[in-house]
């Protein structure tokens, strides 16, 4: 019989027998090129988005359905990761993410529609596991270098992504296939990243008693803290899926071209870069990350202030002002998955929570700033929801910086 003391540092599995340099390095490989599977595949359908379109003969709402549905699956399905886990075991489960991930891939490219959507399904299915429980991973198998290999996880999430943004035009066209290929093609990264994880199933070891997940699960729904996390997870996400949808429109209607106002959302993703490798490292030093979140919310405050009194004067400082904030403020609520928890089981179980409430709370963002500007016709007041909602962030951003547990 487990002892109480024992029972709570019980994590969601047990240490693995001493591991050699290598396959610490495999593992750390393992972590960076999972993360690059992560973003890439809905970042790329952007660029040829109307290229689908043309050829697939899609109503707007189908193409709206195209970048939906994997969000509804990051909000739907990232409560159930964690259990699943549990049932499969967290290694075995992020390596089958990464066939379904490949295998969504390409019935995506098909050039079907009723496939276009069920490959879009299994995508979403796919990372939401990846985004979940790959922050438990680290916590599990890093303990001393958290900061570090969450920089290096985070890095390569958004270079990827960057990538795939600019490339994806290119990458069509260079192999003759269109955007067959621009969409596609990420499948080859996530069955790289399948045959770097197979190692880590080996790794695998027994999983923690029945009771204490109960216990974990349902506590964790209780906590404030938890509570503000997510809600800071939610926050930072309608941020960027606000700005990447109605920025270029309005930069547009302020006398910017359509070219140029795309390059906006690339300075965005570029801003967030450096912080996401150095921002884990500092965070992770620190006990309290309170001085972190003023500033992510002084920089946002600047970006948003310099869009809405200078338009696009000084937009490139603006947006990247927004990116380093948006970046930081990412890699606060990734870095408080692992901070805040006792155990691997609890970082799951909050990286589960935080993510579904967030996902909820950040498909909100583009329809209520779209619906802000088809009220007034004017730019002024959907922004100024955000200088509010950049409020609320830091409020639940400093409420999450303090040195606590979410149990």
């Amino acid at each position: 019989m487990i002892k109480e003391e024992e029972k709570e540092d019980t994590p969601l599995f047990k240490d693995a027998p001493a591991k050699t340099r290598f396959d610490v390095i495999i593992m750390a490989v393992g972590v960076v090129i999972v993360g690059a599977t992560l973003r890439a595949p809905i970042t790329s359908v952007g660029p040829v988005i109307l290229e689908i379109t043309e050829q697939l003969s899609l109503t707007p709402v189908l193409v709206g359905l195209i970048t939906t549905i994997p969000l509804m699956s990051f909000a739907l399905l990232s409560v159930l990761a964690p259990k699943a886990a549990k049932r499969i075991g967290l290694e075995k489960l992020l390596l089958y993410s990464m066939l379904v991930l490949a295998f969504g891939l390409l019935v995506r490219s098909v050039g079907n529609v009723f496939l276009l959507f069920i490959g879009a399904a299994l995508i979403g299915a796919a990372i939401t596991i990846g985004n979940v429980l790959m922050p438990a991973f680290i916590k599990k198998e890093f303990p001393n270098k958290v900061g570090l290999i969450t920089g290096f996880y985070l890095v390569s999430m958004n270079l990827t992504s960057a990538l795939a943004v600019g490339f994806s035009i290119s990458i069509g066209q260079s192999t003759g296939l269109g955007w067959k290929a621009s969409i596609g093609i990420w499948g080859v990264l996530a069955l790289i990243a399948f045959l770097i994880w197979l190692p880590q199933i080996k790794q695998r070891s027994g999983v923690e008693s029945e009771s204490t997940s109960r216990l974990s699960s349902k506590a964790l729904w209780k906590s404030r803290l938890a509570w503000q996390i997510s809600i800071l997870m939610g926050l930072q996400s309608f941020f960027f899926y606000t700005l990447a949808a109605w920025l270029p429109a309005a930069l547009q209607s302020w006398g910017m071209s359509a070219e140029s106002s795309g390059w906006m959302l690339s300075y965005i993703q570029m801003g967030q870069l450096p912080i996401m490798l150095i921002g884990p490292i500092v965070a992770g030093k620190m006990k309290d990350q309170t001085s972190l979140m003023w500033i992510t919310f002084i920089l946002l405050l600047l970006g948003l202030l310099g869009i809405i009194i200078w338009k696009t004067e000084f937009i490139i400082i603006s947006v990247i002002l927004i990116g380093v904030s948006l970046g930081l403020a990412y890699t606060l609520v990734t870095m408080f998955f692992i901070l805040r928890t006792k155990h691997s089981s609890e970082s799951a179980n909050l990286s589960g929570m935080a993510q579904s409430v967030g996902y909820l709370i950040a498909a909100t963002g583009p329809p209520l700033f779209g619906a802000l500007y088809s009220l007034t016709n004017n730019w002024y007041v959907p922004f100024a929801l955000l200088l509010v909602a950049a409020v609320f962030l830091l409020t639940s951003g400093l409420a999450s910086s303090k040195d606590r547990y979410v149990s």
